[in-house]
């Protein structure tokens, strides 16, 4: 990505952009031998132009070609939400998502860019050079914590883990009886919030939980304002 805000005519094009299709190959033949449950949103051709452009990856690299042949990616039921150029079930876009959040204007250079989330308000995020010395590196914004946690691997690998990993372990204190049937009714762009909170004392058991759904624009909010306060 370029480095100011007023690179935005500096824009490599759409052309250039989808010259290696490769990635896309890659991503249906994974996708399709995974052992976790994989939906593949449809794209709108524009607005996935649209979003490859505004964040200036190939699609000869996987999330690239995420984005540009993808609304995006749900993962074991939804759970999970790989983050591509919006959907029905899921409108929100990579680069979309971030504006605002991450960076102000497209073509800026991010601290780091939210690539995906999950159903209780955990957010993956690339580092891009503020989460720490990994560069590159995905980390997790985790709700039982509201810290940064490296997850020691590149998007690549965390595709794979989404696509193949133990999800259930990753997971296994915050899952509750019948969550699969519960997730799947949830919209990619709301989320469960906890009361106890997640970070709590007393939110450490989910049988005494209450669950709401919110916006995940509003849970972010919270989250961001929760960890100014918790520091």
């Amino acid at each position: 990505m370029c480095k100011n805000s007023s690179a935005q005519n500096q824009l490599r094009s759409i052309e250039e952009l989808t010259k290696d299709t490769s990635g896309w190959g890659i991503l249906k033949s994974e996708v399709n031998a995974a052992n976790n449950k994989c939906e593949i949103l449809p794209a709108k051709v524009e607005q996935a132009k649209q979003a490859l452009q505004q964040t200036q990856v190939t699609t000869h690299s996987i999330m690239g070609a995420l984005i540009y042949f993808t609304g995006g990616i749900l993962i074991d039921n939804g759970w999970i939400r790989l983050l591509g150029s919006g959907s029905d079930k899921l409108s929100r876009s990579l680069p979309g998502w971030n504006k605002g959040k991450t960076f102000k204007e497209y073509g800026e250079s991010p601290g780091y860019l939210f690539i995906g989330d999950d159903a209780i308000g955990g957010f993956f995020a690339i580092n891009g050079g503020t989460l720490g010395t990994d560069l590159g590196n995905i980390y997790y914004l985790a709700p039982e914590t509201l810290k940064w946690q490296s997850l020691n691997m590149g998007y690549y690998d965390f595709f794979q883990f989404c696509l193949n990993g133990d999800l259930n372990t990753f997971y296994k204190k915050y899952r509750w009886k019948n969550w699969e049937k519960d997730i799947s009714k949830l919209n990619g762009d709301k989320v469960y919030n906890f009361y106890p909170y997640l970070w709590s004392a007393e939110g450490q058991d989910m049988k005494k939980i209450f669950r709401n759904i919110v916006s995940i624009e509003e849970q972010y909010n919270f989250n961001i304002e929760a960890m100014k306060k918790i520091k």
